[in-house]
């Protein structure tokens, strides 16, 4: 596991505690996941590509109808951390998929993980690697693999943390702008 203790977050305010609930996304959900996953996605990338090219790439990514196709796919799990009705931050983990840097006979990528700069530094992104980790065990694969940026030095830490190394490297598109992603892998 990658180490998410408690469900129990410390808010802002000091007399009160946000517990955390991690669940599913149902169809319901895809309006409300489209905006954070924007949101987040514009907010760790913002400096990598120009804006006609961040708005290129999210017009075709993070809408309602686009998230949800990927809430209906089978080969495709949707996870969400509940902030109350709020989404505090997602995971999204491919079924059954490697490239051919992860050696081992059958993995899942951790395709999203993605949370919301409130929750930063709460131990969310633990609890969402966790649920993706033991998806991954259920459907039995040997491996778990993602890309990050190879500017995002602290996503790479955090992925560390949780077990990954780096195993390869594969190009992203962020629009027409090409940026060099680094694979990094865990066993199971």
């Amino acid at each position: 596991m990658c180490g998410a203790a408690s469900l129990g977050l410390e808010p802002n305010r000091e007399d009160a505690t946000t517990v955390i609930t991690l669940r599913r996304a149902m169809a319901a959900d895809a309006l409300a996941l489209s905006r954070i996953a924007e949101a987040t996605f514009r907010a760790a990338f913002s400096a990598a590509s120009t804006e006609a090219e961040m708005d290129r790439h999210c017009a075709t990514r993070f809408g309602e109808r686009h998230q949800g196709e990927e809430i209906a796919a089978r080969s495709l799990e949707t996870w969400l951390a509940m902030d109350g009705e709020a989404i505090a931050g997602f995971a999204q983990l491919r079924i059954r998929v490697r490239p051919s840097c992860v050696r081992a006979a059958s993995a899942c990528e951790v395709q999203r993980l993605y949370v919301d700069a409130r929750f930063h530094g709460k131990g969310v992104a633990a609890l969402l690697m966790d649920v993706c980790i033991d998806s991954a065990r259920g459907h039995g694969t040997a491996a778990l693999w993602l890309g990050v940026w190879e500017r995002n030095l602290r996503a790479i830490a955090f992925y560390a943390k949780c077990g990954f190394v780096e195993v390869g490297e594969q190009v992203f598109p962020l629009g027409r702008d090409l940026h060099r992603d680094l694979v990094m892998a865990r066993p199971i």
